[in-house]
């Protein structure tokens, strides 16, 4: 029995009491929860319908809890009903109901973990966007691994996601960038604002490769040579180290587009017509303050240049015009300004800022050796990147290293803890629960142990304390794929496979044997276990699917 299939019970229950009472059956609510105790003495779930309802329908909590005590206590599958407190519901199954959590897991697959808890939203979720004036340093490698694990987790949980990079390709930053590049096919020093590492030589050398005659050309066209081919040769090496990081976008957005297409115009049009610009000394504002922020915004310069800030607005609206009824950018800790004027933004063109636009804010990541942070890297020259970061460690490690965190705290990522082949590295010890349930099921098949049919499964075998445990605790995944989910927070997921899915499951390993020794004969028990082992399997490689971290057959 899941947890959803309990709290359909609880709440059967509690119509059936208040039929009985002549109590109003519309104080009942639509749907009900059961959660673990803290404490596994006080039963395998509890619930606290009695004191939600007490008050609405005049009846003391716990003389409400005992009826509700006396009508559960009949229904198929559980065990015992105690009252607790004021009128706490602790619930107790028997094997049978525990243990047929095992199939139900088996039998859905992929599909366990699954909801429609989202069903209908429309989400566009921004993540990574670094400039193409250098590789991905190791903030946005974070992003790259959080971002793609929220859309993995928002998709599961019915939303309808959508994926963007948004491709800065204009702006002060290229026209250093491409000076940077020109400079060194000169074999001069970078300018003092550059960008200064080896990749800058690499791509520049690169460029006179496709344009041998682009150093006959005078500085102004050179440097427009190298923009152009430059920031494209960046830009796929940004794709496809992204790509081979396990990270593809739906889509990838030009903001030079924005500008080509008119669009900072249309923007600027929309924002006239709510009423919110005015005219100060040659340049057009967005007064901005009138929702909250510091001060108001310039969106175009008394020059007429436009400013990043009119790009941003252009931006938000082409998003919510392509349907996205809710707006995710996730940026890093040096952003956190932006949050007071991009939700006046929002407000400007009509929005409600707290319902389509959502920003998070991502904190500082080091990779540390020896106790010490690394702040160079071989290539950059001046920041960690990802090629650094998946060369010291790997690709899964680095992607459940950085989703195992929530976003909002500093992390260190120490390299010989995380390549170490122990139990203290937390994604082999997760990894180490996939390779070693599969593991079992290839020694259960040689030596004719196999699951057979559900008909033939007996789940009421699963009786010991550690089966209970592993079996409570895989019947969390829902919930906690559905929390992580609409909180945001990727590493609940990490964190659960570690502590309750993989600690359950070894306990349960230790004290509970699969396989039938030497000669022994194979039992309905050792079926059932498989039938647990198999289950568990299915989760964690559910889980760490959703992280983008493989669930290896063989470690």
């Amino acid at each position: 029995m899941t947890p959803a299939e309990l709290a359909s019970v609880v709440l059967a229950a509690a119509h059936a009491v208040f039929t009985e009472r002549g109590l109003d059956r519309a104080a009942l609510p639509a749907s009900t929860v059961v959660e673990r105790p803290r404490n596994p003495e006080h039963g395998d779930y509890a619930s606290t319908l009695a004191l939600q309802l007490s008050k609405k329908v005049g009846v003391p909590p716990r003389e409400l809890a005992t009826a509700l005590a006396d009508e559960l206590g009949r229904a198929p599958g559980v065990k015992s009903v105690e009252i607790a407190g004021p009128g706490f519901l602790n619930i107790r199954l028997d094997a049978a109901a525990a243990g047929q959590l095992a199939r139900l897991i088996v039998e859905a697959g992929a599909e366990y973990g699954r909801s429609d808890r989202l069903a209908g939203e429309k989400i566009n979720l921004e993540f990574v966007s670094a400039n193409p004036t250098g590789p991905v340093h190791i903030g946005g490698v974070r992003w790259a691994a959080v971002g793609d694990a929220l859309s993995r987790l928002l998709r599961a949980t019915g939303a309808q996601v959508g994926t963007e990079y948004y491709f800065n390709d204009a702006g002060s930053q290229i026209d250093r960038f491409a000076s940077s590049l020109l400079a060194a096919a000169k074999g001069e020093p970078a300018p003092e604002d550059g960008y200064g590492g080896a990749y800058i030589a690499e791509i520049a050398a690169e460029v006179r490769a496709r344009r041998p005659d682009v150093l006959t050309l005078d500085d102004a066209a050179a440097r427009e040579v190298f923009r152009v081919e430059g920031v494209a040769l960046m830009f796929d090496e940004i794709r496809s180290s992204l790509r081979d990081f396990g990270v593809e976008f739906d889509t990838y957005f030009n903001e030079k587009d924005l500008h080509d297409r008119g669009e900072l115009d249309l923007a600027l049009a929309r924002l006239r017509q709510q009423g919110h610009l005015y005219e100060s000394e040659g340049a057009t504002w967005l007064r901005t303050t009138d929702f909250g922020d510091d001060k108001d915004r310039v969106l175009r310069k008394s020059n007429g240049e436009w400013t990043y800030f009119a790009a941003d607005c252009a931006y938000y609206l082409d998003k919510r015009e392509r349907g996205f009824e809710r707006v995710v950018i996730m940026l890093g800790a040096d952003h956190h300004g932006y949050i007071g004027r991009m939700k006046a933004m929002a407000a400007c063109f009509g929005d409600d800022p707290e319902r389509n636009l959502e920003i998070l804010i991502g904190q500082l990541v080091n990779l540390v050796r020896d106790g010490a942070p690394l702040r160079m890297s071989k290539r950059a020259g001046t920041v960690i990147t990802l090629e650094d970061l998946v060369d010291a460690i790997g690709v899964d490690a680095s992607r459940y290293a950085l989703a195992r965190y929530s976003s909002d705290s500093p992390i260190d990522i120490d390299i010989e803890l995380w390549t170490r082949a122990t139990r203290d590295n937390p994604v082999y010890y997760v990894q180490y629960v996939a390779a070693r349930t599969a593991g079992v099921a290839r020694n259960a098949a040689e030596v004719g142990l196999v699951p057979g049919d559900a008909d033939a499964f007996r789940p009421e075998l699963l009786d010991h304390e550690k089966e209970n445990e592993l079996l409570k605790a895989l019947a969390e995944f829902p919930a906690v794929v559905a929390t992580a989910a609409e909180l945001r927070e990727p590493h609940r997921v990490a964190r659960y496979l570690e502590e309750s899915v993989a600690a359950s499951f070894h306990r349960f390993y230790d004290n509970c044997r699969v396989l039938p020794l030497g000669d022994e004969e194979v039992t309905d028990l050792h079926r059932a276990r498989l039938w647990l082992n198999n289950a568990t399997r299915t989760v964690i490689a559910n889980g760490l699917h959703l992280l983008g971290v493989s669930a290896p057959e063989r470690m």
